[in-house]
């Protein structure tokens, strides 16, 4: 009887495990206009029936079209892409009720931030219409100080259309905490910044860069899981380089792709590493509008696996979620979020036939 009534209650346990494993909470990043969008939205997510139940709309805010969450989730913050003032933006996180409260803003000082990553005492934009990155301090409650830095990037590559000037698209801090990396589409070069702490002013100063493959328009990057390699993604031509970190420098150990159509103009967006770190994911917008899957060898090195449509256009962004059975593809232009199924084995993605529309979606967070 006893042994009978452990089996019934490990089911019971498991069961409610299992239960809980398709129900998510998320924030999405937009781009505001009326009667279609007015700002970061949070929702429950019950995956495994396709419910998506809004908890909150924080308005108020131009294009939060990007955000970062600080590791106890109870900070939120958000580029402003505004022509008035573009700027970062403070928010405190109330995980029971999903509500962002403003908390203040500070000016970039420099426009189109496209990109934030928050550290203990910092917060920094990647800033793709200034060619700059900017350096706020970030205080105990949470609240930004004034801008203390602002890198300007100089230069340009060959693409006479698209790389003209500086675009800095991403600023990602090292896993140690110890560099700051800047992603150049304008430029092709990767930069990175030895990052002070502690400091008020010259909070980063320049290390080293790397230069990749002319014309190819750094966009996004991720870390492996031991925080040894970087995977660059390409805006321009799709390329997907594996770099070698060590003590802050960067060598190039492998160069893939993501186009494998022939015709395709790439815009090459997003890209994320599954929980185990056995798979690695990029977006294409353009005319691809696909979602690529890559399998990690052991060496780190890349082995195209799939290649799928995103079913919509504009797959800026994407996020999968934390235990890795879905993956969300948001569409900025056909205003929709497409829900995927994950073979947590394979990697391989298939498409539920679930969505959410939403006004211009180009930021996933789930928390």
């Amino acid at each position: 009887m006893k042994k009978t009534l452990i089996t019934f209650f490990i089911s019971i346990v498991t069961s409610a495990t299992f239960a809980q494993t398709t129900n998510y909470r998320l924030l999405i990043g937009t781009y505001t206009a009326p009667a279609k969008s007015q700002g970061i939205y949070s929702y429950n997510v019950d995956l495994a029936n396709g419910v998506f139940t809004q908890q909150s709309v924080t308005s108020g805010v131009s294009n939060p079209s990007f955000l970062a969450l600080t590791p106890d989730k109870k900070l939120v913050y958000s580029v402003s892409e505004s022509y008035k003032g573009s700027a970062a933006c403070a928010f405190s996180l109330d995980e029971k009720t999903a509500k962002l409260t403003f908390i203040n803003s500070a000016l970039t000082k420099s426009d189109g931030p496209c990109f934030v990553s928050v550290a203990n005492k910092h917060v920094f934009t990647a800033n793709y219409g200034g060619g700059s990155l900017s350096v706020f301090g970030r205080k105990a409650d949470g609240s930004l100080t004034n801008v203390q830095q602002v890198i300007q990037h100089v230069g340009k590559s060959i693409n006479t259309e698209r790389q003209g000037e500086p675009h800095v698209h991403q600023v990602l801090l090292t896993p140690d905490n110890k560099f700051l990396l800047a992603n150049d589409l304008g430029t092709d070069k990767v930069t990175v910044y030895k990052y002070n702490s502690n400091a008020s002013s010259n909070v980063l100063v320049p290390f080293d860069s790397i230069t990749l493959k002319l014309g190819s328009g750094p966009r996004h990057s991720v870390f492996s899981k031991n925080g040894k390699l970087l995977y660059v993604l390409q805006e321009i031509d799709g390329t997907l380089s594996v770099l070698r970190i060590q003590n802050g420098r960067l060598k190039v150990m492998q160069e893939t792709t993501v186009t494998v159509k022939d015709g395709i103009v790439n815009r090459a967006a997003d890209i994320h590493f599954s929980p185990d770190g056995k798979f690695l994911y990029a977006t294409n917008r353009g005319t691809a509008n696909d979602i690529t899957c890559f399998a990690v060898g052991k060496e780190g090195k890349l082995t195209l696996k799939q290649q799928v449509s995103t079913g919509g256009d504009g797959p800026r962004n994407f996020a999968i979620t934390p235990d890795g059975q879905y993956v969300l593809v948001a569409h900025q232009f056909t205003d929709n979020i497409v829900v995927f199924k994950r073979d947590t084995t394979t990697g391989m993605l298939s498409d539920t036939g679930k969505q959410l529309n939403i006004g211009s979606p180009v930021c996933l967070l789930f928390y």
